[in-house]
């Protein structure tokens, strides 16, 4: 079968994936034009990009009638929030093409406890642990879980990448406990290894997987500080070759469309496995039902095909006479490192309206910059306008020369309280078990 380009395609968001998206889609060919959702006054400045501002992603009947509107082939949603909202629900119902799983499959990222369970249905191997509704008897496996090591606290629910707590002791996940119980938590017994991320668009039965990357989650260097949605990732990972995909696939992925399936939930869209690397193989942290943000930016810099025509056989359906020949989408160049610079105040309370410097700089260095949070100003400057405000992403023949062009690149951007790392794709991997 022959893989279809859709011309007109619907991104819903408005951050730095939803960038990252629209700009890999409006350079591919045959694409006439990409509208985004709401967009940003950055993601609208793309050739071949538009934004339709002042729509909110979560209205489903706002997004529908954008898409009628527009008349696209095609709607891919961006961050989980509108997933589990049900905004893929609405545009399928009005018969609109829609990479995006059904708010019931995107479960496996909403709720945690959903995730463990469907992973058990499936053999799919996870941390041990148990899902909660009485915060005493968490409380009581927690110390169970301590006394044989570290205990890692999840929010049932969305949590932006922060409703994780790693702790190393009782009286740390006792405190966490209390922190994050909200009707319902889940406890995990801690895992030790570096992570990695592997992405694969479904359409329900058949999975395509994009390269191996690898995020990090803590603030500052060397792995510290709070938990964030990402400071930062490269691909590909020295640690778990490539060549390793099709077994992933084989043993994650596909299990648990196969129980998604069986459940009457098919899952059509990008399903995201965050990968424990262990002493004794992988095993699965938690799964997102989309790209994930800052992977995304550091991802599609690096895919050598057209991404479109994927999205739209996965959300028709028809993946499986060209995902049945190939187990991955082809990459070049062959690395890609991506580095977020973040406000002052990030992750707790972002300060917004700083004057960024330097924007225009980093051009010159070859790199790329996905805005995440900015804004312009009355004199067409720049400003910061939330957390995680840009990603700059190096690109090169090996992992070291692309974090090379990256770091110079984030070194021509300043504001007031920029916060950074200095050691994404550094020598040794990320291990920060089970900090998700």
């Amino acid at each position: 079968m022959t893989l279809v380009m859709p011309t007109r395609i619907l991104v819903v968001g408005s951050g730095g994936r939803e960038h990252a998206l629209a700009w890999k889609l409006a350079g591919e060919p045959g694409v006439n034009e990409i509208i985004v959702a709401p967009g940003s006054q950055a993601i609208d400045r793309e050739p071949r990009v538009r934004s339709v501002p002042g729509v909110d992603p979560l209205d489903s009947g706002a997004i529908v009638a954008v898409a009628r509107r527009e008349a696209v082939e095609l709607a891919v949603i961006g961050p989980e929030a509108p997933l589990a909202a049900g905004v893929a629900d609405a545009l399928v119902a009005a018969g609109i093409p829609t990479f995006g799983p059904t708010a019931a499959a995107a479960r496996i990222e909403s709720s945690k406890s959903f995730c463990r369970e469907i992973a058990e249905a499936a053999g799919v191997r996870m941390a041990r642990g148990r899902a909660f509704d009485d915060l005493a008897a968490a409380r009581t496996f927690a110390v169970e879980l301590a006394g044989s090591g570290g205990v890692v606290i999840k929010a049932d629910g969305l949590a932006a990448g922060k409703g994780v707590a790693v702790c190393a002791d009782v009286t740390e996940a006792l405190d966490a406990l209390e922190r994050l119980f909200d009707g319902r938590i889940v406890v995990e017994e801690r895992l030790d290894g570096p992570e990695a991320s592997l992405i694969a668009l479904c359409d329900g039965r058949w999975a395509i997987a994009l390269p191996l990357a690898r995020d990090h989650k803590r603030l500052a260097d060397g792995d510290q500080g709070p938990n964030t949605g990402g400071m930062g990732a490269y691909s590909p990972l020295p640690d778990l070759p490539e060549e390793r995909i099709p077994e992933l696939l084989e043993t994650i992925h596909r299990p648990i469309l196969a129980e998604l399936t069986r459940r009457g939930t098919p899952f059509v869209g990008a399903l995201y496995a965050g990968l424990m690397l262990t002493a004794d193989g992988p095993v699965l942290l938690e799964c997102n039902a989309r790209f994930g943000d800052p992977e995304a930016q550091v991802l599609l810099p690096r895919l050598g095909a057209a991404l479109g025509p994927w999205l739209l056989a996965a959300a028709r359906g028809r993946m499986r006479p060209a995902a049945e020949s190939a187990a991955t989408l082809p990459a070049l160049p062959p690395a890609a490192v991506a580095i977020v610079l973040a406000s002052a105040g990030y992750p707790e309370a972002p300060r917004r309206g700083d004057p960024i410097d330097g924007l225009d700089e980093p051009g010159e260095t070859g790199a790329i910059v996905f805005h995440a949070a900015t804004v312009l100003d009355a004199d067409g400057g720049w400003r910061t306008n939330g957390g995680r405000v840009l990603t700059v992403v190096g690109r090169g023949p090996d992992l070291a020369a692309a974090r090379s062009r990256a770091e110079a690149a984030a070194d021509r951007i300043s504001w007031g309280g920029m916060q950074r790392r200095r050691d994404i794709a550094g020598s040794v991997p990320v291990s920060s078990g089970s900090a998700r």
